[in-house]
């Protein structure tokens, strides 16, 4: 065997030339680094948005604090007004949309002990917002827009039933069922807002058993009525060209009828109806995401951001994505919609909270309804965070979303009608 001899060194030719040619390509004995699937690297960001949203409500209403440090932006002739309502709307809104990330409950992960200390704070907020003797309390008998609220933090309930509802003290639930008990001197307008009342009634079903159940009735009832095709439902007996089918319709129609099956009511063929039909529509959502991550500013409540996703984002956290529809290109939709609109600049006041807006902060995109409590609807576009970081959703590449397909110039699946 040929050898080198070099002050008494003697090494094999072979291992030398391994050697020689392993530095010249760049191999090293050190090991390559671990990939990181990108979509673990997405859900980071995700995860680092939930922070940034609902970090100053929740620190600020855990120590009692809310109304005093966050800001009402509103127009000009009904901020004060909207502070009557802004306080239940930044919590209801917050909660319903990260309720199902905190239903994954703490772990030793680093994003457990995250979720641990996001338990804990949306648990001293609900009780501070809804105990009469609390600084905080906030209205739920005033006006009609409580009622709304209400149905978002009955929403968050049904969403995160261990975590949040689970973990309340006999105390902290009694004043919840007390609050949502209250809003029935609410009647709701002839629109979606039968299933606000709704929503609040399946809470009350699922956790004292007993509920209003004409409430519920009727709104099921109007709303199959107001169906208008192709996975559409009216608000009221007519149709708008907005995005409240994610909103409100579709998610609460889903969550009501579910809860009645979990309580042993037959409803199957409502609730398999309903289902499908929210199938379509996230078709349609997955659709509506332009290949540079925006989509069409229409309808009313377009300051809500990209909660305007909330049926894709459910459907997502369902499992139940249409034919044709990989998670890895919704992941991929939905991150890059959620990341252009975060960081536009004035999203965020000085102090971390959201501004009214679309792209940054366009105060004029506010209805007189809007404050900057309504604004953390937006947090529903995150459900799919309710999916464990195991799950396949956030394995693999991405995968380019229908749109992006299309003006790539790319083979891409027809669309048909339901």
């Amino acid at each position: 065997m040929t050898i080198l001899r070099k002050k008494n060194l003697i090494v094999p030719m072979a291992v030398l030339m391994l050697v020689f040619t392993g530095v010249l390509s760049g191999r090293t004995k050190k090991k390559d680094p671990p990939k990181v699937h990108v979509g673990l690297i997405e859900r980071e960001y995700l995860v680092n948005v939930v922070v940034k949203i609902a970090g100053p409500v929740l620190e600020s209403l855990s120590k009692n604090q809310l109304k005093e440090r966050m800001p009402v932006e509103s127009a000009p002739n009904q901020v004060a007004d909207r502070k009557n309502y802004t306080y239940l709307e930044a919590l209801g809104r917050t909660l319903a949309g990260i309720a199902p990330w905190l239903e994954l409950g703490p772990d030793d992960s680093a994003e457990g002990k995250l979720r641990e200390k996001y338990i804990l704070l949306a648990l001293l907020s609900i009780r501070n917002a809804t105990d009469p003797e609390s600084a905080d309390f906030v209205n739920f008998t005033k006006g009609g827009q409580p009622l709304v609220d209400a149905a978002f933090l009955s929403q968050a309930f049904l969403r995160a039933p261990t975590q949040l509802w689970g973990r309340l003290s006999t105390s902290d639930k009694d004043h919840v069922i007390n609050a949502l008990k209250s809003t029935r001197i609410i009647t709701p307008g002839y629109s979606n807002w039968l299933l606000f009342s709704a929503e609040v009634e399946a809470a009350l079903l699922k956790f004292t058993g007993s509920c209003d159940r004409m409430r519920i009735d009727y709104a099921v009832r109007e709303h199959l009525n107001w169906y208008k095709g192709d996975g559409f439902y009216g608000d009221g007996p007519s149709f708008h060209f907005d995005y409240y089918n994610s909103f409100v319709i579709q998610p609460m129609l889903l969550e009501v009828i579910q809860t009645l099956k979990d309580a042993g009511d037959p409803v199957n063929a409502n609730y398999d109806l309903v289902f499908q039909r929210s199938r379509r529509y996230a078709a349609i959502q997955e659709r509506l995401i332009s290949p540079e991550g925006t989509y069409p500013i229409t309808g009313r409540s377009i300051a809500y951001r990209f909660g305007a996703f909330q049926v894709l984002a459910k459907m997502t956290l369902l499992h139940a994505l249409p034919e044709n529809v990989s998670p890895q290109q919704v992941r991929a939709a939905l991150y890059t919609l959620i990341k252009r609109q975060i960081e536009v600049p004035g999203t965020f006041d000085e102090n971390g909270w959201l501004t009214i807006g679309v792209a940054g902060h366009q105060a004029q995109a506010g209805e007189g309804y809007i404050s900057t409590g309504s604004l953390y609807l937006c947090t529903t576009g995150l459900l799919m965070l309710g999916l464990p970081v195991t799950d396949s959703f956030w394995q693999g590449d991405d995968e380019k979303w229908t749109s992006k397909k299309v003006w790539d110039g790319e083979y891409f699946p027809i669309d048909h009608a339901l």
